[in-house]
């Protein structure tokens, strides 16, 4: 299988799953406009589902080093398959949470709160199991990066007039899903064998991990994803059968092909983690916010017309994810 044998390469492919997880939301911002949400995320549950598979096939099964996609998924112990099912249950509902939090109390309130939350926790708990790279420079970095966060929120506030229900709910969802989002990623590291090269026996290679853990995505959504069909946070209620007589096919497409695009970025990702360590694959990976906010201000000009001085937090919160991600980077070297 192909494996990374070199910290720079490992760096560079977490850029990637940053670039990835910054871009999937796009798909669903083309689809919104005749698309539920809970009826895209169906076809992105099956699209990250379809290139985990890929990923294992191809990757996980060439070389001579490792063990391949199929033999390593029937050699895996039970707590494997638990532990990175678990991962792709947990990773769901946070993921459904945060955006019914957005929907409640706004970008500015539930975004800083949900992806802040499971950035540090996420990290720290990464960084507990797998102590790798200079807790300073990490943690450093990792502050920088939560402050880059707030000041984007700072900047879609001044974007909105805020006039949300009830701000308080949303806040405690916000808090609820970052929790859970900064699980989820510990959950498919337990079942991973550190050594990808001499992988240890019961444990799974990153591309098996991932390919049970998008079965978690998958099949959980006929609990959690079902429950948002039919009582939305916003929005009118939708049912099975509109997925099946009101999606076009290139409507299905968008939602497959932002799936695919964010299960390129988890599979980089955990396969870096061997020679990048857990913690800081994590914490690359959360950079994505700088990237969805470039989109926002430079391809969907979000913030076109927006009040004085919101150029000002627009740059400082560039700066801040720069300087944030750099110090994650070289906390390694």
């Amino acid at each position: 299988m192909f494996i990374v044998e070199n910290y720079t390469l490992a760096i560079f492919l977490c850029i990637i799953t940053m670039l990835c997880w910054g871009s999937w939301a796009n798909a669903q911002k083309m689809a919104s406009k005749s698309w539920s949400f809970p009826l895209f995320y169906w076809d992105y549950s099956i699209g990250v589902v379809l290139l985990s598979l890929i990923f294992g096939l191809t990757l996980g099964s060439s070389g001579i080093e490792g063990r391949s996609f199929i033999d390593d998924m029937f050699q895996g112990n039970s707590t494997s398959f638990l532990s990175a099912f678990l991962g792709g249950v947990v990773f769901n509902i946070a993921n459904l949470l945060i955006v019914a939090a957005i929907s409640i109390a706004g970008m500015a309130v539930a975004f800083p709160i949900g992806i802040g939350i499971a950035l540090v926790l996420g990290v720290t708990i990464n960084y507990m199991a797998t102590p790798i790279g200079d807790p300073i420079l990490l943690f450093a970095g990792v502050f920088i990066v939560v402050v880059a966060i707030i000041i984007d929120a700072l900047a879609y506030n001044r974007l909105t007039s805020n006039n949300y229900k009830s701000s308080s709910k949303g806040i405690v969802i916000s808090i609820i899903g970052g929790i859970l989002m900064g699980f989820f990623y510990r959950f498919v590291a337990y079942s991973m064998s550190t050594d990808f090269k001499n992988p240890e026996e019961g444990l799974f290679t990153p591309y098996t991990a991932v390919f049970i853990f998008s079965l978690g995505i998958f099949l959980s959504n006929f609990l959690w994803n079902t429950y948002f069909m039919y009582k939305p946070i916003q929005g009118e209620k939708v049912s099975y059968l509109d997925y099946f007589t009101e999606g076009t096919t290139n409507l299905h497409l968008i939602g497959i092909f932002g799936g695919v695009i964010w299960c390129i970025g988890m599979s980089l990702s955990m396969i870096a983690s061997e020679e990048a360590g857990y913690a800081i694959s994590y914490g690359l990976g959360q950079g994505a916010t700088m990237v969805a906010a470039a989109w926002g201000v430079f391809v969907w000009k979000e913030f076109k017309g927006s009040p004085k001085g919101t150029d000002r937090l627009i740059y400082m919160m560039f700066l801040f994810f720069i300087v944030g991600l750099s110090l994650i980077i070289f906390s390694r070297y």
